[in-house]
């Protein structure tokens, strides 16, 4: 990577031309509507808000850091300047090429600039942002990195599991049933043990990234972070619990989550666009150390109604993965995969084939809608020919339309993995939903007598566009002379 640090990632987003500077927003409000307005657009800018008020003019808040193709381009070392369509294959290539590369323990980092310990421990002088207008409280994690130990083995698991401020020196914690995060503090909490606990508040955001993708079990997103950058991670060992902490994060907190300690946390808006679930006991953590560098900045990135930042790099990621996995499974000639913005990346999967047999499609359906970056509160699965683009939910839309039959195209999976945040499932029946796959494909066994689509065909719309493009799409000049 070329820059060190979110201080050097914020510096590369300002070279691309993509980083707003908000000054004297408030954090009641302003800071979330404003986020909310960069980030409620496709490809929305970077926002780094300083001078805010009652707070350290120097402290700072960063959103929508890798909301855009160049931004999570430029986290991902992959080329900047591309749309996310070009980006999908180049990701799938470098995804088969990382090796996992452990963090390297160094002596010191700019993150213990300053430290404070016991009773000096203030978190209340962060600007913490209340993101939503109804939020039960403000959320000093959102792009936080919650480093966890696996009491079982030498698993380090960085999550990112929302983070709520509760006072001075508490905070609470929420991580939703099945992730890595909650099998780890339920392992701990089976004992009545406290679960040591790190938060990194301000970093790099490829470890953000890696935090909130699904590493498979067993791997720590150090080591896949590094092995994205091509270097180790340099760590610091925590001092309180000797977790590794990043060396060149802004804030990082220490401290345990004990057992039956509780406090009311939420309701929170979250990435289906609603606030799925109210307010409840959670999991507190007494934070017994804070360290900072001067001036810091908290990583946002709060979830919202689609799009968002979630929705875009997520996007990419995830769909690299579910093809990826559909691949291994042994599903042939998959020629393309999208998780669109609207479905919060989660809740409608397009896949594109190319049909080699009777059941083919069908076969791509359910293993897209059951893999493992697929399986987690998904809704909806469409399975498209290799004529449709995955990417343009409108050409998605009209292979529904025109190329499935609700009584021959649609299966329905019951008691599939869902969770608290699903909007549609009774509060007293969460945990379980439903997938409908859709069979958008030309009838396999008719596919040949199928109407023609009434388009011009690839090559002549490549000859056209290379003549006329510039002009019609773009105000060029004529290339047969003035127009008339």
């Amino acid at each position: 990577m070329a820059y060190e640090g979110l201080r050097g990632f914020i510096e590369e987003v300002e070279r691309l031309g993509e980083l707003r500077v908000a000054r004297g927003c408030d954090v009641e409000t302003e800071i979330g509507a404003v986020t909310e307005l960069a980030q409620h657009r496709i490809n929305g800018p970077a926002v780094l808000f300083n001078e805010v008020p009652g707070y350290d003019p120097g402290y700072g808040v960063f959103v929508n850091s890798v909301g855009s193709p160049s931004r999570t381009a430029l986290a991902l070392g992959l080329p900047t300047g591309l749309g996310w369509k070009q980006l999908v294959p180049l990701w799938r290539q470098r995804m088969k090429e990382i090796r996992p590369i452990p963090p390297q323990f160094v002596a010191d980092g700019p993150v213990m600039e300053h430290v404070q310990r016991g009773a000096d421990v203030d978190l209340l002088k962060f600007p913490t942002p209340k993101w939503h207008e109804f939020d039960g409280g403000r959320y000093i994690g959102t792009g936080v990195v919650d480093i966890l130990p696996d009491p079982d083995s030498d698993w380090i698991n960085l999550g990112t599991y929302r983070v709520m401020l509760v006072d001075r020196n508490r905070v609470c914690l929420y991580i939703s049933p099945g992730k890595h995060g909650r099998i780890i503090r339920e392992k701990y909490f089976a004992r009545n043990e406290p679960m040591p606990v790190a938060m990194s508040l301000g970093h790099d955001p490829l470890l953000f990234i890696a935090s909130s993708l699904e590493v498979p079990p067993g791997m720590s997103e150090y080591d896949w972070a590094g092995g994205v950058r091509g270097a180790p991670v340099p760590v610091l060992k925590g001092p309180v619990t000797g977790l590794p902490i990043p060396a060149h994060a802004e804030i990082v907190l220490e401290g345990f989550i004990k057992p039956g300690e509780r406090a009311p946390e939420g309701p929170f808006g979250e990435w289906t666009g609603y606030y799925a679930s109210g307010e409840r006991e959670e999991p507190v953590m007494t934070v017994e150390a804070v360290y900072h560098r001067t001036n810091p900045i908290i990583l946002g990135s709060p979830p919202c109604k689609p799009p968002s930042e979630l929705t875009s790099y997520r996007a990419l990621l995830r769909s690299a993965l579910i093809h990826d996995q559909l691949e291994r499974a042994g599903v042939p000639d998959v020629q393309a995969v999208w998780t669109p913005e609207a479905g919060g990346t989660r809740l409608f999967i397009a896949v594109a084939i190319r049909q080699r047999y009777p059941g083919h499609a069908r076969q791509a359906g359910h293993i897209a809608a059951m893999c493992h970056a697929g399986a987690y509160l998904g809704r909806i699965v469409v399975v498209v020919d290799e004529d449709v683009d995955v990417t343009d939910l409108n050409d998605v839309i009209w292979a529904v339309c025109t190329r499935s039959d609700p009584e021959q195209s649609i299966d329905i999976i019951k008691r599939a993995w869902s969770g608290p945040l699903d909007p549609i499932i009774h509060p007293s029946r969460k945990g379980f939903n439903s997938r409908l796959i859709i069979d958008a494909c030309r009838p396999f066994e008719w596919r040949q007598e199928f109407p023609r689509v009434a388009e011009a065909s690839a090559e002549l719309m490549e000859r056209t566009r290379a003549k006329w493009g510039d002009y019609i799409l773009g105000g060029a000049p004529s290339p047969v002379g003035a127009a008339r």
